[in-house]
């Protein structure tokens, strides 16, 4: 009885981990978050404070973190939303 050889059967091609580690969305999402809460952080600490003065000389001052933390946060938002979407409902 003669047999038949076939193709050796090749599977799906796999990722290296390095290039799979770069689709992780998740992953960015959280890089980028903790890094602009690292620059609020980092401005309250070494940041200059915004000063405000009237013509009299009183003034009013607030430290720069505010401002920085206040787009930070407007920020964290939309990131979080897109960079933590599940694929199934991103449409993938």
């Amino acid at each position: 009885m003669a047999t038949i050889s076939h193709e050796p059967v090749t599977g799906a091609k796999t990722r290296s981990p390095s290039i799979a580690l770069l689709s992780i969305t998740q992953m960015w999402a959280s890089l980028a978050i903790v890094v602009m809460w690292l620059a609020v952080l980092f401005s309250a600490i070494y940041g200059p404070d915004i000063v405000s003065r009237d013509v009299s000389g009183a003034g009013t001052t607030v430290p720069s973190a505010v401002a920085v933390a206040l787009f930070a946060f407007l920020a964290t938002w939309p990131v979080a939303k897109y960079g933590f979407v599940h694929d199934n409902e991103r449409g993938r």
